[in-house]
């Protein structure tokens, strides 16, 4: 039987269950996978999308396919870090309903950083995942 990852928002640390995400995840011993960042690039060679949306939309397809790749979904990530270039609130809240679409209800422990730069210059955002694999 699987063990799903236990979500904990202990009430000494802000509330995170209001913006979608879990301050604490507990993984039972068991098969872990990571799956490194995920862009906006298609397998078929594509342009890049040019907008954050369209660019969170692309990264995130891409992470759901590394996902069913596993035999996992979002209910399976332990933590997910979110890298963004220039990381603003206004941008922030542009990327995180698209990200919050991907999850599906799940609520892992998520980080986002704000960096410089990317794989490329086009890229906006990439998504790195901490996957418990189901038994």
């Amino acid at each position: 039987m699987a063990h799903p990852v236990t979500r904990l928002n202990p009430p000494s640390l802000p509330n995170s269950t209001e913006i979608g995400y879990s301050q604490i995840s507990v993984v039972e011993p068991g098969r872990m996978a990571f799956v490194s960042g995920q862009v906006a690039w298609h397998a078929d060679g594509r342009p890049t999308p040019e907008g954050l949306p369209a660019q969170m939309e692309l990264a995130c397809a891409n992470a759901g396919a590394a996902l069913a790749a596993l035999g996992a979904g979002p209910q399976d990530i332990a933590i997910l870090r979110c890298y963004m270039t220039d990381l603003t609130p206004e941008r922030l809240g542009v990327a995180m309903p698209v990200l919050q679409a991907f999850l599906a209800g799940a609520s892992p422990s998520i980080t986002g950083i704000g960096v410089a730069a990317l794989a490329a210059p086009e890229l906006q955002v990439e998504i790195e995942l901490t996957v418990r694999l189901p038994d």
